[in-house]
């Protein structure tokens, strides 16, 4: 069922455009379960840093790692127009407890954001890290679990129809 709703994703037309513009190889679009899996921790990681056009960052990896391309630049939209600033608050929070920082008074607004960007820099960034590390490796670990899971399930219906 996971393998069925990623192989749709990457078939979109968008997708398709992307892979041609960029000449990613088709390699990159393997839905296996080693793919996948670091595809989740790649794209969750990056999704969590505060940065513009996380997605080049992504492809930019790729070089590097071998991942299902497409599944990690969907999941760099987690962080969205319209969950980053409850993001980068819970980012910014984190990295003030870590580094007992104490709190500037947030305001969820992008002026606020641009005009108190020195001021939170290194927390938000402390917690990014931290929270997209945690999130990423635990979401992997839970998708791999889940893929030999399902595996494993269908293997036995399997087994059990003949």
């Amino acid at each position: 069922m996971i393998k069925e709703n990623i192989k749709k994703l990457i078939e979109s037309q968008k997708i398709k455009e992307f892979i041609s513009k960029y000449k990613i190889p088709r390699e990159y679009l393997s839905v296996n379960r080693a793919m996948v899996t670091k595809a989740f921790l790649i794209g969750l990681f990056i999704a969590f840093i505060p940065m513009p056009m996380q997605m080049l960052l992504v492809v930019a990896m790729m070089r590097f790692f071998k991942f299902n391309l497409a599944l990690s630049i969907a999941l760099c939209w987690i962080s969205n127009p319209f969950t980053m600033f409850f993001i980068y608050y819970i980012e910014y929070y984190i990295g003030s407890l870590i580094l007992n920082i104490e709190m500037v008074r947030v305001d969820m607004s992008l002026n606020w954001f641009n005009s108190n960007f020195g001021n939170i820099f290194i927390p938000l960034y402390v917690g990014a890290f931290v929270l997209g590390l945690v999130v990423s490796v635990a979401v992997s670990f839970l998708v791999n679990y889940l893929w030999i899971y399902f595996v494993n399930k269908n293997k036995k219906l399997h087994y059990k129809q003949r």
